[in-house]
């Protein structure tokens, strides 16, 4: 028995992949969550998952902190990337953060099924072509990675809007709160990452590719 959770925002999507991954896995079990916040609320649920199939541009994901939030809290629980994105250095930075796998969302379903029996054998799966390009890249600073995941999710959401260049007032107008807390925020954020100033916050949002969904 194999238990599977699918996290996109694409209904059409998950129903696609629910499918193809019955009809490979004739005993697979498949949960299905559309954000963030539900795909956590999942995970810290009694439920014995095997797989986490993980969408990188869902809401509250904004490329890789949703893994890394994820992979901070649940460490244990096995993640695989599907996605349409073709970004290589992402791709990279989503393996050195903990994931085992990247799946191109338009793989056939028995390449997707392929994939998933690889690595839920312990194993790291990647297209070939990517698998050439990432060899050739020179692995990432985790340590900044690892700070980024102990940023609660509001303080990700100000670090994002800085990376914006969001002014405090702009900041707090769309987040709906005071400008004192987003200055309290921004106070927090610099002290989890060690820095000193905006600019700095900008050049790591910018490096680790952080962006709303």
């Amino acid at each position: 028995m194999i238990t599977l959770l699918i996290a996109d925002d694409h209904p059409l999507f998950r129903g696609a992949l629910k499918s193809a991954l019955e009809m490979e896995f004739p005993s697979v079990t498949v949960f299905e969550s559309q954000d963030i916040d539900e795909t956590v609320k999942l995970l810290g649920a009694s439920v014995d998952l095997d797989l986490l199939l993980l969408d990188l541009h869902m809401p509250g994901s904004g490329d890789l902190y949703g893994l890394i939030r994820i992979r901070k809290a649940f460490p244990d629980i096995p993640v695989a990337i599907i996605s349409g994105t073709d970004d290589v250095l992402t791709i990279a930075k989503a393996l050195d953060a903990g994931a085992l796998g990247f799946i191109p969302k338009t793989s056939q379903p028995k390449v997707i099924a392929s994939a998933v029996n690889s690595i839920l054998q312990g194993n790291v799966w990647l297209p070939v072509e990517v698998s050439e390009e990432i060899s050739r890249l020179p692995r990432s600073d985790l340590t900044m990675i690892q700070r980024v995941a102990e940023l609660t999710p509001q303080q990700y959401k100000v670090l994002c809007y800085l990376h914006e260049g969001l002014l405090n007032k702009q900041i707090a107008y769309e987040l709906d709160i005071s400008e004192a807390t987003i200055k309290a925020h921004i106070t927090a954020i610099f002290k989890k990452l060690g820095i000193n100033n905006r600019t700095q916050a900008v050049l790591i949002a910018s490096e680790l590719k952080l962006q709303l969904a």
